[in-house]
């Protein structure tokens, strides 16, 4: 059986993918990506590290979030997904492979930009779940734009909004409902440290994510809740294509990192696959 135990090189394993140009409105859906990401959802196997968790992880219908609630699933946590409305065909598919490992899943459409939604999905999680325990914040906006000037008001405010706004309604939501042992988890991004000259105000946002992250893990250490943030570098989700890169550089996503590759599309033997191209988006 190939899955996340198997001994392999992580350089020769993975095939080089170069996606197609192509296009999709924001938010972007992981079923019209060409190709579709790689979730786990055919290799990771649970070994019951979460049994009888509970966890909320936004963005959960596609990309890192949808991979994490598979994996949280198979290793025994009953999951609540928040998401855009628009990205319901993605999240069914994802609440389905959760409901096939035995667990819970619970949907939760709606936009994080809003606070009082902020605060529902957090009463929705705990009333549906019985309590909580683990928070993901991981739902991002990122829209590449080739100068400062590019960007509108509207958008550096929804960017910060579904970004750090978010982060911090839900976790302050959250807090008085997390017992000792809970887990705070952030997704922050190598354009923390690295930051892209087109991703100006994303990248912004990853570096307060990174602070909010170090402050807040030790003004709850001393309460027993951890707090921590991963911080991935190019990986192939429904962002890059609905704008979160430029059109013209999808085919070489990924390629500048030391083994050559975007995460998230495992294969065996290594090889390098180009993808017919798509239709325009409609």
């Amino acid at each position: 059986m190939t899955d996340q135990y198997t001994f392999r090189n992580p350089v020769t394993a993975y095939e080089q993918v170069e996606p197609p140009e192509q296009s999709q409105p924001e938010p972007g859906l992981d079923s019209k990506m060409m190709p579709k990401a790689d979730l786990g959802e055919d290799t990771y196997r649970g070994t019951g590290r979460l049994d009888g968790r509970k966890a909320l992880i936004t963005g959960a219908d596609s990309g890192i979030g949808a991979a994490t609630a598979i994996a949280f699933a198979r290793e025994g946590a009953d999951v609540v997904m928040s998401y855009l409305p628009e990205e319901e065909e993605d999240a069914a598919r994802i609440a389905e492979l959760i409901e096939k490992a035995g667990r819970k899943a619970v949907k939760v459409p709606g936009d994080l930009k809003d606070s009082a939604m902020c605060r529902q999905l957090v009463e929705t999680a705990v009333r549906e779940l019985g309590g909580l325990d683990i928070l993901v914040n991981n739902a991002g906006k990122q829209v590449a734009q080739e100068a400062l000037g590019d960007i509108t008001d509207v958008e550096f405010d929804h960017t910060y909004k579904t970004n750090v706004y978010a982060m911090f309604w839900l976790t302050k939501e959250a807090l008085p409902h997390l017992p000792a042992g809970s887990s705070i988890i952030n997704t922050t991004s190598i354009q923390a440290y690295s930051p892209s000259e087109t991703l100006v105000d994303y990248a912004s946002t990853k570096g307060a994510i990174n602070n909010f992250t170090k402050g807040l893990a030790q003004q709850l250490a001393p309460k027993g809740i951890r707090v921590n943030a991963v911080a991935p570098g190019p990986i192939w989700t429904p962002l890059q294509p609905s704008g979160g890169q430029r059109t013209q550089d999808l085919p070489e996503f990924g390629k500048e990192t030391p083994v050559g590759r975007a995460a998230s599309r495992p294969s065996s033997p290594r090889r390098t696959c180009s993808w017919p191209q798509p239709s325009p988006a409609t």
